[in-house]
């Protein structure tokens, strides 16, 4: 009876220590999660600092006094020119700033409600060199988005647009106030051939042959002698710009983080204020392309 006992007492204690070793394994394994966790947590908030550390020093870079001192917006000024990467914190950083009004603006499409004749016709032989079918601006018209779109993907109401085609035109084009002007002085060669009489090789031959410190007036522009006979219009062109976009990558160890920002200076105060910022969330090596 004893033995029995005994037998079942040494059970219980086997049990009991069976059932502690468990629960002491459990808790390590939370444990183990739980500053894993942390640990991603601290690396994602380290990335995020180091973006907005990035994105600060490149409004400064637009503090520049050459932009209020000059009239126009060009490649030659400081803003434009090369920024290094740098380190910090063993973080790979890059900083690219882009003048918006090179690019093409959707608003200018519609001028009171009517479709701008000039600027479509532009618009038209954007969507050829991008090999994209015309599209139908009613439908932008019939949803009262008409010269007030803010954001690419309304472009999915009008017929036949899709998340592809949105894609291979957000390098091109920009959401500006309908009567902001293309800025011919950082406008690309691709941008420029969307104008009257325009090839290839003559939008090439401008881009080359600009003055370093851009053209005076968009009239310059139309009576430089590259351009003579093309009865290229004025219209929607400008030498000036007050919309940049910020761009900023950070890489850390094996995780990516991309800050894209979009400011816009107030004529009256000179200051700038930040109208759109987009964090992406950081990517692993295993699921980044």
């Amino acid at each position: 009876m004893k033995t029995n006992q005994r037998g079942v007492a040494l059970i219980s204690v086997l049990l009991v220590m069976s059932l502690a070793l468990l629960i002491t394994g459990g808790m390590l394994r939370s444990h183990r999660l739980m500053v894993h966790s942390s640990a991603q947590q601290l690396h994602q908030l380290q990335l995020r600092q180091l973006g907005f550390a990035a994105e600060a020093w490149a409004l400064q870079r637009l503090h520049n006094p050459e932009l209020d001192e000059q009239k126009t917006v060009n490649l030659a000024q400081a803003w434009a020119q090369a920024t290094p990467a740098f380190e910090a914190d063993d973080a790979d950083i890059r900083v690219n700033l882009e003048d918006l009004a090179g690019r093409f603006n959707l608003n200018a499409l519609f001028n009171k409600g009517q479709v701008d004749q000039i600027t479509l016709t532009r618009w038209s032989r954007l969507l050829a060199h991008l090999s994209i079918p015309p599209l139908d601006l009613q439908a932008l018209q019939t949803a009262g988005f008409a010269g007030s779109l803010s954001d690419l993907s309304q472009l999915r109401l009008m017929p036949q647009m899709d998340a592809q085609k949105i894609r291979h035109l957000e390098p091109w084009v920009a959401l500006l106030p309908k009567d902001a002007s293309l800025n011919i002085n950082t406008a690309s060669a691709q941008m420029l051939m969307t104008l009257e009489g325009m090839t290839p090789a003559i939008a090439a031959a401008v881009v080359s042959q600009r003055p370093p410190q851009g053209y005076r007036s968009a009239q310059a522009f139309t009576e430089q002698p590259l351009l003579a006979g093309l009865d290229l219009s004025s219209h929607g062109l400008g030498v000036s710009s007050r919309w940049f976009r910020i761009t900023v990558d950070v890489a850390l160890g094996k995780s990516h983080l991309r800050l894209v920002t979009e400011v816009e200076r107030d004529l009256k105060s000179r200051q700038w204020t930040i109208q759109q910022r987009r964090l992406l969330t950081p990517l692993t090596s295993e699921t980044s392309r």
